[in-house]
């Protein structure tokens, strides 16, 4: 069996972190392992194994009892030494997946996330260090050396319970990204929120924090959550969809058609979308721009639901949402790349299934394949749309059906094709209605006529 490079560079840094405690025994200080890394070892061994993924390859480490110069030579003799940042007391070694902090403590100086100003203390001691933290079951340590846990405030028995409770309501208040933390770990876990936690959270005000780190939760959440929708139905038990995802908390208690959706209104079927999305996430390139094309699908229904002869329609909701969806993504992102991929898959999300269920021309399919960014992301998407056991049958046709066509395609653009230099040699100029004549030339080639043939039709086209 081969073995996995990233076990391989856990075993390293393991190794390394030891080597790091008994130098900083031999100092008279202690080292503890921290954070995720503690927590999801100890997962393993209360058999959630399956809900962590693969090994945490970067191993985060704290020393209590050695001064922050001395620590720093001490690490000297394992490396070049990086600091990062020098309040943080937290350094690394290069070319190594490791942390190592001094424990610190820290003093709110205003509303955003990182309004705060760091203390640190090698002598806080390990109660106060673990205080700190969010969650019981991310304050549990470990003794590097000998291997004992060190849990203060119950983190275990959160484990084996599956519950997310915070340590300190006073602290925890202090940086509103916790509750996008309590949500996206939920979702990764698929753990209970304590219900003392969801009240908190309730009182916490989110509109200060930087996009960057809501994207960066919600990225977790939808690339790493078991069942993504359940970051977004803790954060609505919690009162918290309202200023960063309020285009989502306007789907719940939409209705649809209960002829085509029986599982309930518009949030229903967007979280099952989400959830039956993180079956194809594997499939694609780039997970978290293929995520969000679920979450977002479907925010055209908002602005176009309306009971037309006793019946619940959304007609053409695929392109009334857009001004709705290019909202949402620009309060999280500046990607302008990312943007056009999500807007690109929303608008154009209905078309694979209505082909493939009409079994339309090549032509047909070729001019959807080659308006979309990326036409196999797509195929999968439409997959996603019809996931539920009521078109499992057409659902496994369409996908045949579309990806046959796709071969075909693909096929199309492999061929000779008339270029801007082909018309050029064969006399034309460039002007004002060049681009209409290369447009008709590509016209040409997705229908599939050889170039030969297609240059004399777009020289008479251009020469009438």
């Amino acid at each position: 069996m081969t073995a996995n490079p990233t076990d391989n560079q856990t075993d390293n840094n393991i190794a390394l972190a030891q080597q790091i405690a008994r130098a900083v025994d031999a100092a008279g200080g202690k080292a503890y392992y921290i954070g995720g890394f503690v927590r999801d070892e100890l997962m393993r061994l209360t058999q959630r194994d399956e809900l962590t993924g693969p090994a945490h390859k970067d191993v985060d480490i704290e020393v209590h009892g050695v001064q922050p110069e001395d620590l720093r030579a001490l690490l000297a003799q394992f490396g070049d030494v990086i600091t990062i940042g020098k309040s943080f007391g937290v350094y690394s070694i290069r070319g190594c997946d490791i942390d190592i902090a001094i424990p610190r403590k820290e003093k709110n100086t205003g509303r955003g996330h990182k309004d705060f100003e760091i203390y640190t203390d090698p002598f806080l001691g390990v109660e106060a260090a673990a205080k700190r933290r969010d969650f019981t079951i991310n304050a549990l340590m470990q003794d590097v050396l000998t291997g004992e846990i060190i849990d203060c405030f119950g983190g275990q028995e959160d484990l084996k319970s599956g519950v997310l409770r915070h340590i300190d309501a006073e602290t925890f208040v202090e940086d509103p990204l916790r509750v996008l933390r309590a949500a996206q770990f939920a979702s990764r876990f698929l753990f209970d929120v304590a219900d003392e936690t969801v009240d908190l959270c309730s009182t916490i005000d989110l509109s200060a924090l930087p996009r960057e780190r809501v994207a960066a939760e919600l990225e977790k959440a939808l690339c790493k959550g078991r069942k993504p929708s359940v970051f977004f139905e803790v954060l609505r038990k919690m009162n918290q969809l309202d200023h960063w995802f309020p285009e989502l908390a306007d789907l719940i208690g939409l209705e649809q058609d209960p002829v085509f959706h029986p599982e309930g209104d518009v949030w229903t079927h967007v979280m099952n979308v989400l959830d039956d999305a993180a079956e194809y996430r594997s499939l694609v390139e780039e997970p978290f721009r293929f995520m969000l094309v679920p979450l977002v699908h479907d925010l055209g229904k908002i602005e176009t639901t309306e009971i037309v002869k006793g019946r619940i329609h959304s007609y053409q909701h695929e392109k009334a949402g857009m001004p709705l969806v290019d909202r949402f993504l620009r309060r999280l992102t500046r990607d302008a790349s990312l943007i056009r991929y999500v807007e690109n898959m929303t608008e154009l999300h209905m078309r694979p299934n209505m082909i493939a269920f009409a079994k339309s021309s090549v032509k047909a399919s070729n001019r959807l394949f080659d308006e979309a960014i990326n036409p196999y992301d797509l195929i999968l998407f439409s997959a996603v749309d019809k996931a539920s056991e009521r078109y499992e049958g057409e659902r496994e046709d369409n996908l045949k059906f579309l990806f046959e066509r796709l071969d075909v395609y693909n096929e199309f653009m492999s061929r000779p094709y008339v270029t801007g230099k082909d018309l050029i040699d064969a006399g034309l100029e460039p002007g004002e209605n060049f681009k209409e004549i290369l447009d008709y030339a590509h016209k040409l080639r997705l229908a599939g006529i050889p170039k030969e043939q297609a240059l004399k039709q777009v020289l008479s086209f251009a020469r009438p």
